[in-house]
C-alpha cells in the first residue's frame, strides 16, 4: 500500500467530510436508529411515570416588537457582571436576558440578547409551574397568570425577589427566584394550602423556542461538526437532537438524574431538576420547540401546611471555567458535555486549557495559536523524521521503480521480487511512513474542534486584516484584497490566509514523491486548490493554524531530503 494512498485517502476523506458541512446541511440522523433508541429509553429508562405530561400547546398570538413585548406588562428587572434584563409578572417568565460582555457583532456596541417574549418572532423564554393529573378541581398559575411582586422589586445577587399568587381555592403559590454572580437562577416554588383538602402537584420546568434560530454564515452549528439543539443527560447517558429530530417526533426519557436544555454555538439554557428526585424529561415540537421536564412523583401537601420544589435554570454563555465550575460547585453531572468537545473530548479539552493559558501570557490569540501549532510540531517531530525520511527516501528510489516497473512490465511477479530486493537493500519499509501521520490525525482534529467551539476565541483579533479569529479571513483574490471596490458575492470570498495555506499545501507536496499513477498524480496537482476553496468559509483561526502548520512541516521535510540518501545499483 502507498504511503501516498493513505494520505491522499484520509486528507480526501477530511475534504468531503469538512466540505459537505460547509456547503450543505449535515446528514440527518438516522431516524429509525433515532427510533429504536428513544423506544429503548422509555422501555428501560427509570421507572413508568404517572405524572401528568406539561402543557405544550401554543396559542397563536399577535406578533409585535420585541421593545413593544416588554412595555406591555409589568417586570422585575435584574442585572449582575453577566447578564441584564427582566421577568414578566404575567406567567412570571424569564423572557428577557443580555449577555452583557459579549457584542451580537464585531463592529457593533449591541450585545448578544439571548431570549425573547414569547409575542415575538424570536420567542425564547423560561417557565415553571405546577402540573395536576386532577386539573378540572384545581386552579393552576398559567402562562397568563399575573403575579404579584412581595417586597424587593429588583433581582440582583444576594438580593432574591418573591412572586406571589393566590387561586382563591385555598392554595396561596409563590416563587422564590435567585441569581448569583454569572449565569444562575435558583426558583424555588412554594404551595401553601389553606383548604381541608390535601393537594397532590408536580412541579415542571420548561424552555420555549418559538422557531429554530438562523445561523451566522460559517458557524458551523446544525451540521455532523457541530450541535445545536436539544441536549440533556439522563442518569449518564448524553442525549442530542436536532431540530428536525424533534419536529418528527417527540424524545422521552425517564431519569433518576441528570438535566436538560437547548444549546446554540456559544449559549445555552439548561434546566437543572432538583436533586433525588426522579422526572420525567421531554423535546417535544407544537407550533414551537419546547424541552421540560416534570418530576415523576407529586409534592404531597397537606391541609394547614406548606412545601417546596426548586429548579435551577442556566442562561449562559459557554464559557469553560464557568460551565466547569458549575459542573462542580452544583454536582451537576456531565455539565462540561454543554460545550461540544466532541468525541476526541480527552484531547480537545486539555488542547483548549493549553491554548487558553497561552492565551493569557501572549494576549493574542492567534500567537496561542501558533504556539500550540509548534508544540504540537515538537511533540512529533522523532515520528515525523521517521515519516518524512522514508519518504524521502522514496521519492529519492522513484526513478529506480519507474525503471524495473518498465524493464519488468510483462512479468508482474518478476517486478514484486525486483522492488521488494530494492526496499530491503536500501532498507525502506513503503508503510513506514503511514502511522506516524495516522497517530497526527486525532491531534489534527482535537485541535480543529478545540478553535471552532471555543468562546474565547470569538472576536478576537490577529494582526493586519484579521479582527475575529472565528469568522473567516474577510478579504477576498477576486477584488484583488480590497484593492478594488467590488464586494464578492459569499462563495466568492477566498482570503489572504487560505490563499496562503493552499500555497504552503502545494508547496509540501512537491516535496513528496510523485504519484506513479498519472490521474491520481492530475487529483494530487488540483487537491490543494479545492481544499483552498472548500476551507475558506472556515474561521480563520483554522486558517491559520493549517498554514503555519504546513510551514513548519516543509521547513522539516526540506531538512530531511537534503540528508538523505540512497545506493541504487
Amino acid at each position: 500500500m502507498d504511503l501516498r494512498n493513505v494520505i491522499f485517502a484520509i486528507a480526501l476523506s477530511f475534504a468531503v467530510l469538512f466540505g459537505w458541512s460547509v456547503i450543505f446541511e449535515s446528514p440527518q440522523v438516522n431516524e429509525q436508529k433515532t427510533s429504536q433508541q428513544n423506544e429503548s429509553y422509555q422501555k428501560t429508562d427509570g421507572q413508568n411515570s404517572d405524572a401528568p405530561s406539561v402543557n405544550v400547546e401554543n396559542k397563536k398570538v399577535p406578533n409585535i416588537s420585541r421593545q413593544d413585548a416588554i412595555r406591555s406588562g409589568k417586570r422585575i428587572k435584574f442585572e449582575n457582571d453577566n447578564v441584564k434584563g427582566s421577568i414578566a409578572l404575567k406567567g412570571a417568565l424569564i423572557d428577557d436576558i443580555v449577555f452583557k460582555k459579549y457584542k451580537s457583532k464585531l463592529n457593533s456596541d449591541e450585545r448578544v440578547t439571548y431570549l425573547n417574549p414569547a409575542d415575538t418572532d424570536e420567542g425564547y423564554f423560561v417557565e415553571t409551574g405546577w402540573a395536576s393529573s386532577n386539573i378540572d378541581k384545581i386552579s393552576l398559575p398559567t402562562a397568563k397568570t399575573l403575579w404579584k411582586v412581595k417586597g424587593n422589586n429588583k433581582l440582583s445577587v444576594s438580593n432574591p425577589v418573591i412572586m406571589e399568587w393566590d387561586n382563591n381555592s385555598g392554595l396561596i403559590f409563590r416563587k422564590k427566584i435567585e441569581l448569583d454572580d454569572k449565569f444562575l437562577f435558583k426558583i424555588t416554588q412554594e404551595i401553601q394550602n389553606k383548604s381541608s383538602e390535601i393537594v397532590e402537584l408536580y412541579p415542571y420546568a420548561q424552555i420555549t423556542r418559538n422557531q429554530k434560530p438562523v445561523l451566522e454564515a460559517g458557524s458551523m452549528s446544525g451540521t455532523m461538526i457541530l450541535h445545536d439543539g436539544f441536549i440533556g443527560v439522563f442518569n449518564e447517558d448524553l442525549q442530542e437532537y436536532d431540530y428536525d429530530d424533534i419536529k418528527d417526533k417527540k424524545k422521552e426519557h425517564n431519569a433518576e438524574s441528570g438535566w436538560l436544555g437547548i444549546t446554540d454555538k456559544y449559549w445555552i439554557t439548561a434546566l437543572v431538576p432538583e436533586k433525588n428526585q426522579s422526572f420525567k424529561g421531554e423535546f417535544v415540537y407544537k407550533d414551537s420547540f419546547k424541552a421540560n421536564y416534570i418530576l415523576n412523583k407529586p409534592v404531597v401537601v397537606q391541609p394547614s401546611s406548606s412545601k417546596t420544589s426548586g429548579t435551577k435554570v442556566f442562561i449562559a454563555a459557554k464559557e469553560v471555567k464557568v460551565i466547569d465550575g458549575y459542573a462542580e460547585s452544583e454536582s451537576i453531572n456531565k455539565f462540561d458535555l454543554t460545550i461540544d468537545w466532541g468525541w476526541l473530548y480527552f484531547l480537545t479539552k486539555p488542547l483548549f486549557f493549553i491554548i487558553n493559558y497561552l492565551f493569557e501570557l501572549t494576549k493574542n490569540f492567534g500567537i496561542a495559536i501558533i504556539l500550540v501549532t509548534a508544540a504540537v510540531r515538537l511533540l512529533f517531530f522523532p515520528l515525523a523524521n521517521y515519516s518524512f525520511r522514508s519518504m524521502a527516501k522514496m521519492k529519492i528510489l522513484q526513478p529506480e521503480l519507474l525503471r524495473l516497473k518498465e524493464l519488468h512490465k510483462e512479468d508482474k511477479t518478476k517486478l514484486q521480487q525486483e522492488m521488494m530486493a530494492l526496499y530491503k537493500r536500501e532498507k525502506v519499509n513503503p508503510l513506514s511512513g503511514c502511522l506516524p501521520i495516522l497517530i497526527q490525525i486525532p491531534f489534527f482534529f482535537a485541535i480543529y474542534k478545540m478553535l471552532l467551539i471555543s468562546l474565547e476565541m470569538r472576536h478576537q483579533p490577529f494582526f493586519g486584516w484579521i479582527k475575529d479569529l472565528s469568522a473567516q479571513d474577510p478579504t477576498s483574490i477576486f477584488n484583488i484584497f480590497g484593492l478594488i471596490p467590488w464586494d464578492p458575492p459569499s462563495f466568492l470570498i477566498i482570503g489572504a490566509w487560505p490563499i496562503m495555506m493552499g500555497a504552503t499545501m502545494y508547496l509540501q507536496q512537491k516535496l513528496n514523491p510523485t504519484p506513479p499513477d498519472p490521474i491520481q498524480a492530475k487529483i494530487f496537482m488540483f487537491f490543494p486548490l479545492f481544499l483552498t476553496i472548500i476551507l475558506a468559509p472556515f474561521p480563520s483561526g483554522l486558517v491559520v493554524y493549517w498554514t503555519i502548520n504546513n510551514i513548519l512541516t516543509i521547513a522539516q521535510q526540506w531538512v530531511i531530503m537534503r540528508t538523505t540518501t540512497v545506493k541504487t545499483k
